[in-house]
């Protein structure tokens, strides 16, 4: 009864985060891949992200010349093409790219990001005119990294309902992919490592996916890693955990005392070895055996022992209302007693005075009663009561 009542919990907790309806790409290390699976109506929105690396051989592709009226600037590493209209919208994304890097080169422990061009457009049929004319971006991405070729391109706007794209968010993303590529020099990678990296350090959706993480660890739904190697899932339910728990498991593997674990593991991939290898070298495990601890890491997180000792996320929410809703009773509650005590000091007041009233009524004929009248006659003194 308690696991299913705990289950339900996660489960509204998913239902009610925000939700991103998007489409979702394919990663593929051979194509541009195919069209991502679409969002039924009525169905939950999708936590992966509107971008894709696109891993083709590169030596031969060249980008197009930017359309007239473009904006150039040059920051070193870093040359941007936009728009005259997206100076604002860019600013922040500008003021944070040193950050972003430096992010980056910390957390891989190679020199990445020498020099990166990113081209912003209005829209994303805007941006495939910016895009290499033999690989254009997908029509449902809002970024693409072009593997080989250090080019990043943006989109304003979404590719679907013409939202306003997190312009910081998705450049985050989209560094990421092409700094890991600096830092292996184009080794292969599981695609849960190079998409669970982006999502990680740009920090995109990390609500959205804790609640998927909750669910699907309490409905015991997550998906083997070694499923993930060369694509994601084509349902919309299973390629949403798996995004959520490729970046989760990133994390895990990249915390702060496994850094310098992480950091040799990049180091060897960029020397030859195969990843799996390498993994083992660094952390002195097999990926198998670091799934089964990122798994007991993600029980002790969201299943129900935390969560009955207060250390489950919802159960902390549940008990912060709890706590909320005592505060405001007392409230009320003190300020009802307050103006029931002014009306009874009120009334006891009028009762009291009432009372002297008729008191002081009471005394006034027995007073009357008691005077004494003297009068003389024929010389005598009388008293008359």
């Amino acid at each position: 009864m308690l696991r299913w009542l705990t289950r339900l919990l996660a489960v509204l907790l998913v239902v009610l985060l925000p939700a991103t309806a998007s489409a979702i790409p394919r990663e593929d290390h051979s194509s541009i891949g195919e069209a991502p699976p679409r969002t039924e109506a009525g169905s939950p929105g999708l936590i992966a992200p509107l971008d894709m690396p696109v891993i083709l051989p590169t030596a031969h592709l060249v980008a197009p010349p930017l359309p007239a009226g473009y904006v150039e600037k040059h920051l070193g590493w870093l040359d941007l093409a936009y728009p005259p209209v997206a100076e604002e919208r860019i600013a922040p994304m500008v003021a944070s790219a040193e950050a972003v890097r430096a992010r980056l080169v910390g957390a891989l422990g190679q020199p990445v990001l020498e020099h990166v061009q990113v081209r912003i457009a209005p829209t994303v049929a805007d941006m495939a005119r910016l895009a290499p004319a033999e690989a254009p971006p997908p029509e449902y991405a809002s970024g693409v990294a072009y593997h080989g070729m250090h080019l990043v391109l943006l989109s304003m706007l979404a590719p679907h309902g013409g939202d306003a794209v997190d312009l910081d968010e998705v450049f985050a993303h989209e560094l990421s992919h092409v700094a890991l590529e600096d830092a292996v020099q184009g080794k292969h990678v599981p695609v849960w490592f190079n998409e669970g990296l982006a999502m990680a350090l740009s920090g995109e959706k990390a609500w959205e996916r804790r609640g998927v993480l909750w669910n699907a660890t309490l409905s015991d739904t997550l998906l083997p890693l070694s499923d993930l190697d060369r694509s994601m899932p084509r349902t919309n339910h299973e390629v949403t955990i798996a995004y959520a728990e490729s970046a989760d498991f990133m994390q895990f593997l990249s915390r702060r005392s496994d850094a310098l674990r992480f950091r040799a593991m990049i180091a060897r991939i960029r020397e030859g070895q195969p990843f799996e290898s390498s993994l083992a070298e660094a952390y002195g495990a097999d990926l198998h055996r670091l799934e089964l601890e990122w798994h007991h890491d993600l029980e002790h997180r969201f299943s129900v022992i935390p969560i009955l000792t207060g250390g489950g996320f919802l159960w902390s929410l549940v008990m912060v209302g709890f706590v909320v809703a005592y505060v405001k009773k007392r409230r009320r509650a003190q300020k009802i007693l307050e103006r029931w005590g002014r009306e009874e000091a009120a009334e006891d007041e009028l009762r009291a005075r009432i009372l002297r009233e008729a008191e002081e009524a009471e005394r006034m004929p027995s007073v009357i009663q008691r005077v004494s009248v003297k009068i003389e006659d024929a010389g005598r003194w009388h008293t008359l009561h």
